[in-house]
């Protein structure tokens, strides 16, 4: 009996201190996660393999995010942006809580465009740079045309119309950025002046196109040199177009996620403080964080110095640069 009753008492005592233990353990709310953010980099006209780096330094420091970066690689795992058919690291999308994209024309077999559109379709927030209004281009398939024009458009607010040209590229500024009248209270404009860029003007809204969904314009982008306006075609083509918009996408999953889209994104406008401040308060809003942006913007000052390549296809990228993963 006093055995019995020995061990009875022994497991009295242990389920109290499991009741005591399970106690202590509270759920990690939204606000203390540490969030997984996912670049995914796959253009050769932009140097977004330079850029991306950066921001995602920016990214742990100021979040304290867990950050990983998707690149094109060669066979030798240097960094390639002229591959369009391979990106490596996608799969960090399976964990990931926000995907920051700069694509372009990229033809991926289907497991490498899984993990983008799974991702998109879970209904998770993104951020989206430039050229990703054309982040596929799939000539040899016709299953897949849906992919080059249809998904950026319906995901991102357009799809790849054209843009108001090639002047003076990296040597003089061709867009006036300006807040979008009524625009002024939205937090991604924290810290916010206006500014000249080196991103040529993309037409994304007025004449036959309108942007798609619920898109809202927060900055507006006007061309001070213009083939359109060369051209007698600026009834189609304005010289004033948004830069900048906040939508939302809704997944297959039923759940949805928020949307920050520019159309900026040359390699020099990222040597600007401001357009840091927009990239960065963009992926605080993007993860529902906006009431953190200071009012003066996310702090973008870099501890190194951040001197990219200048735009251009070919061989304009550096060489030999392995991935950076080391954050």
């Amino acid at each position: 009996m006093k055995i019995r009753y020995l061990s009875i008492l022994f497991l009295i005592i242990l389920t109290a201190c499991g009741e005591k233990t399970k106690e202590k353990k509270k759920p990690v709310s939204e606000e203390q996660k540490v969030p997984h953010i996912v670049f995914v980099t796959g253009e050769e006209e932009y140097r977004s393999e330079e850029s991306f780096p950066m921001l995602a330094k920016l990214a742990k420091r100021e979040l304290g995010a867990k950050v990983s970066i998707a690149y094109s690689i060669d066979s030798l795992g240097y960094i390639d942006p002229n591959r369009s058919d391979h990106i490596s690291g996608l799969e960090a999308l399976e964990s990931a809580d926000l995907m920051v994209v700069f694509m372009r024309f990229r033809n991926l077999p289907k497991k490498e465009r899984d993990y983008i559109t799974n991702y998109v379709e879970s209904g998770k927030p993104i951020v989206g740079f430039r050229t990703t209004t054309h982040a596929f281009k799939y000539d040899n398939d016709s299953t897949l045309a849906a992919f080059n024009e249809e998904w950026p458009a319906k995901v991102f607010g357009q799809q790849w119309i054209t843009h108001h040209g090639h002047f003076d590229d990296g040597k003089y500024p061709v867009t006036t950025i300006s807040i979008k009248d009524g625009k002024e209270e939205n937090p991604i404009l924290n810290g916010f002046s206006e500014f000249e860029a080196y991103s040529w003007l993309y037409h994304v809204d007025g004449g036959d196109w309108q942007l798609q969904g619920d898109s809202e314009p927060i900055l507006m982008g006007h061309s001070t040199k213009s083939q359109h306006e060369i051209n007698g075609k600026l009834d189609q083509f304005s010289l004033d177009n948004p830069v900048a918009w906040t939508k939302s996408y809704t997944g297959t999953s039923g759940k949805t996620g928020r949307v920050f889209f520019t159309t900026l994104g040359h390699p020099y406008d990222f040597k600007l403080p401001v357009m840091r401040k927009i990239a960065m308060n963009g992926i605080y809003w993007a993860l529902g964080k906006e009431d953190r942006i200071p009012e003066e913007g996310v702090n973008v000052t870099l501890e190194t110095p951040f001197s990219p390549n200048n735009s251009g296809f070919g061989q304009k990228f550096k060489k030999k640069q392995k991935p950076i993963t080391n954050f």
